[in-house]
């Protein structure tokens, strides 16, 4: 990778040229030499500065934008190089969206350590339209969702089906009863998710297809405080089984029995439209497909 770029994409994140200096292990001449050269090779300064601060300017913004995406590519190939050589190993960012992060995820995470422990992951959890973008973004290697994305730019895989139901505090009047409709739940309260997220998404075609309408709405933006509110009796909620496995078992939370349930939903791995991966890609998302949440 050009150096200048290196040299740069440390000035604009440190906002200093000694800073910079220090992190590459260079003098601050040398820092401001290739600073000059880039933008004497572009045409244009890229960066505002003063004795207080360094900041990058709209053309400095443009230039670290894709110097970032630059520096992650040729960072992949090394990778993808070295990989031909070696067992899978080194770094590994996995983004998850929260149910299959929080509650699936660890899972996976613990046999892929037992058997590969040179692999060095890291996680982000978010709603699905955040790790979409995340991985467009090149600022994750491989992510996991849940619903429906279509888009040329990535790689798409369904893995698994993931079976939802209304769930309801232990105790609760519709507990034990058969044969429940939908539509006799439109007085309850339902607590769903923030637009953006899977498990909103779910809810919102579970009620068109049903043309059902609640009467009251919480909208929250984890499924940890969804789960402890219905606990509470707060309201109800749309859930992914996987999520209440623990709740279901101490007996604070049950599945209602509805006609036209369970809702399916599924999870996808979700990767830049490339047809190289690393070995540490290729060991996760293998184990990921052969994993049932369930």
């Amino acid at each position: 990778m050009d150096p200048a770029l290196e040299v740069f994409i440390a000035v604009a994140e440190k906002q200093s040229f000694t800073r910079a200096a220090e992190m590459l292990h260079m003098t601050q001449p040398a820092v401001s030499q290739y600073i000059r050269s880039l933008e004497q090779a572009l045409g244009t300064k890229l960066l505002d500065r003063s004795n207080k601060y360094v900041r990058l300017n709209p053309a400095g913004q443009i230039v670290y934008h894709h110097a970032r995406e630059i520096s992650g590519l040729y960072a992949r190939m090394q990778y993808l190089i070295d990989d031909m050589k070696h067992a899978a190993r080194g770094d590994l960012s996995i983004g998850a969206s929260y149910t299959y992060g929080e509650y699936v995820l660890p899972h996976v995470l613990a046999e892929m350590m037992a058997g590969y422990p040179d692999i060095k992951p890291t996680i982000t959890i978010g709603n699905s339209k955040e790790i979409v973008e995340l991985v467009g973004s090149r600022r994750l290697d491989v992510g996991i969702i849940e619903g429906e994305v279509r888009d040329e730019r990535y790689r798409i895989v369904p893995i698994a089906d993931d079976a939802m139901y209304v769930v309801v505090p232990a105790g609760h009047r519709y507990a034990e009863r058969r044969g429940l409709r939908l539509a006799d739940l439109s007085e309850e309260t339902w607590i769903i998710r923030e637009a953006g997220s899977g498990t909103r998404e779910a809810a919102d075609h579970l009620f068109a297809q049903h043309h059902f309408h609640p009467e009251r709405l919480m909208e929250f933006g984890s499924t940890q405080i969804i789960k402890e509110s219905v606990e509470a009796g707060l309201g109800i909620s749309l859930l992914s089984k996987a999520a209440v496995r623990k709740e279901m078992a101490l007996g604070t939370l049950q599945l209602l029995e509805l006609e036209g349930l369970p809702y399916y939903r599924q999870f996808s791995l979700v990767t830049q439209a490339s047809p190289f991966y690393t070995k540490a890609m290729e060991v996760f998302m293998e184990l990921v497909r052969g994993y049932r949440p369930i």
